[in-house]
């Protein structure tokens, strides 16, 4: 969606409000519900259903977040008019102040703030990052890539050890030239650097992208771009416990807290490469496995019960874990070598084909 047209969306709520007051009726706006009783699995993506609340001016309970609404929409609309771009903290101190003739703030902490945000982007149907919001950058990724980010021109291959870091807003980078046959997605920072030092990413011509943890928007996004705009399949990598598991879950269909953006930022292609419970095995790992906590376990009965994980490989896994109480990191494999993951493992894995859906 270009600038112009999220001005406009802006523009419009502004106008349907003050329509409203023209006519005498009390001002409201409509925001579809992100209460987990409203989010729905299509089989491709956690998306949201049809519930939608009101928030009136004239309610005692709604008028300060229909204020505070307005407020960060004005606030956007700016943004986007001088085409410059914010962080939410920018936000919350920009527009934190008192109200006059009262002891009233606008806002007292960035939580009140930051939920606002995410009510813009499900009743407008946009991204946060199309309003001119940023958040933290958290992602690295490095391939045989050239891509144009605000007029200049970046060689993904030619960033040195640390590679290119993703920032929270992608949707203005130009790809310029894509050159990989699939993209592998890893959890963990130190798995990433590991397989960047042996170049496993020019040896088997893929993108290499470590999400440093669970997932941020901007990576989601760009793994999302790359695959769907280059055809490129993706492969996810994290350890193999429940929380590995969910990050590989959100980056294939999205997450329950920001299901109204599933289709803008998850992958139903992707696929998983591993850790798992049946590696340990297969690739003589027990030696290097975890007790399973106490909280892993009730976790993993979780997730058993979450539509996305039903498919029968993947409650095999996760019975195999609660059966046999382990779990292992991807770190684990550095126990067979430290080139094991490089040489033998992914390799091993991306010939035979041996992944879960």
């Amino acid at each position: 969606m270009k600038r112009r047209e999220v001005a406009k969306k802006l523009k419009e709520l502004g106008k349907e409000i003050l329509e409203e007051i023209k006519k005498g009726e009390n001002p409201h706006i409509e925001i579809p519900v992100r209460g987990l009783s409203n989010v729905i699995f299509s089989g491709d993506t956690l998306q949201l259903g049809d519930k939608v609340a009101k928030r009136y001016f004239f309610h005692v309970a709604h008028a300060k977040k229909f204020m505070q609404t307005l407020l960060i929409a004005s606030f956007c609309k700016s943004l986007i008019d001088e085409g410059i771009h914010a962080s939410l903290r920018d936000m919350f101190y920009n527009l934190k102040r008192t109200l006059p003739n009262s002891k009233e703030n606008t806002f007292d902490e960035q939580t009140e703030s930051d939920p606002i945000v995410v009510d813009l982007e499900v009743t407008l149907n946009v991204l946060r990052e199309q309003l001119h919001l940023n958040a933290d950058v958290r992602g690295r990724v490095v391939g045989n890539v050239i891509i144009e980010d605000r007029g200049d021109t970046i060689d993904w291959s030619k960033l040195g050890s640390g590679g290119w870091a993703i920032p929270s807003n992608v949707e203005d980078l130009v790809f310029k030239k894509v050159k990989g046959e699939f993209i592998l997605v890893v959890e963990k920072n130190a798995a990433f650097e590991r397989l960047h030092e042996d170049k496993f990413w020019k040896k088997h011509k893929c993108i290499l992208l470590t999400t440093q943890g669970q997932a941020a928007r901007g990576a989601r996004r760009l793994i999302q771009r790359l695959s769907q705009e280059h055809d490129l399949p993706v492969y996810v990598f994290t350890d193999s416990d429940p929380y590995g598991w969910y990050i590989y879950s959100v980056i294939k269909y999205g997450s329950m807290s920001l299901a109204h953006i599933s289709d803008r930022i998850g992958t139903p292609s992707a696929k998983f490469i591993g850790l798992t419970i049946s590696d340990i095995d297969k690739f003589d790992l027990k030696n290097w496995t975890i007790k399973a906590k106490e909280v892993d376990i009730k976790r993993a009965k979780e997730m058993m019960k979450y539509e996305w994980f039903k498919h029968p490989k993947w409650q095999h896994e996760l019975k195999l874990m609660i059966k046999r109480g382990i779990k292992a990191e991807l770190e684990a494999l550095s126990g067979k070598g430290l080139r094991f993951v490089t040489e033998t493992y992914l390799p091993t894995k991306i010939e035979t084909q041996d992944f879960l859906p």
